[in-house]
């Protein structure tokens, strides 16, 4: 799903799906969500949605009024600030060019171009408090998934989410600090699987 508006950093500014994103998510959903796809309401553990309201209307867009009424009905799907995307603080609503500028201003980044892993956003959140959310929604999956070590139950656990969260999320599962140069980019409405 879209993270960004035109390259626009939008974490905390609650914003629908744009048209494409829509579109996007639709299509993902056919062809990906469903009894005997990738993802199969029938075997999921839990789903955890970001709050914003872009996450949310990517999983009513993904999965059909059955398939989430089931989910929720059984106490499956977790709305959490754990997932929300980054907090862009001052950054909100700009553009790297912008936010690139404005630290300049700020007599930031001396030695080099802002980097969000390394930085963080002025008057938003830093990488090492992403990091102790993520760890802790981490800890949560594991939950799930310790009850199922022996193939017992099912434990697949869905994440519905923005760019950077999800993108940190990886680093974290990896247990790669958020420095770390782990290149990868997740198409809006595209679906990610970690094992």
């Amino acid at each position: 799903m879209p993270a960004k508006i035109k390259g626009k950093y939008t974490g905390t500014t609650d914003i629908p799906l744009l048209d494409d994103g829509v579109k996007q998510v639709q299509a993902s959903g056919r062809l990906l969500v469903g009894h005997g796809k990738l993802i199969d309401p029938a075997k999921l553990a839990h789903v955890f949605i970001s709050p914003r309201e872009r996450a949310k209307q990517t999983f009513e867009l993904a999965f059909g009024e059955d398939d989430r009424n089931k989910l929720q009905d059984a106490g499956k799907v977790t709305m959490t600030s754990k997932l929300g995307e980054w907090d862009y603080g001052l950054y909100e609503g700009m553009v790297t060019k912008e936010i690139r500028a404005l630290r300049r201003e700020h007599g930031l980044d001396g030695e080099g171009e802002w980097d969000i892993w390394r930085d963080g956003c002025e008057e938003g959140e830093m990488p090492g408090q992403v990091t102790e959310r993520l760890d802790s929604l981490i800890e949560d999956i594991y939950g799930f998934q310790r009850e199922a070590m022996h193939g017992e139950k099912f434990a697949d656990v869905l994440l519905v989410a923005h760019g950077h969260s999800l993108r940190a999320f990886v680093k974290r599962w990896l247990k790669y600090p958020m420095e770390f140069p782990l290149s990868m980019m997740l198409e809006p409405g595209g679906v990610g699987v970690l094992r």
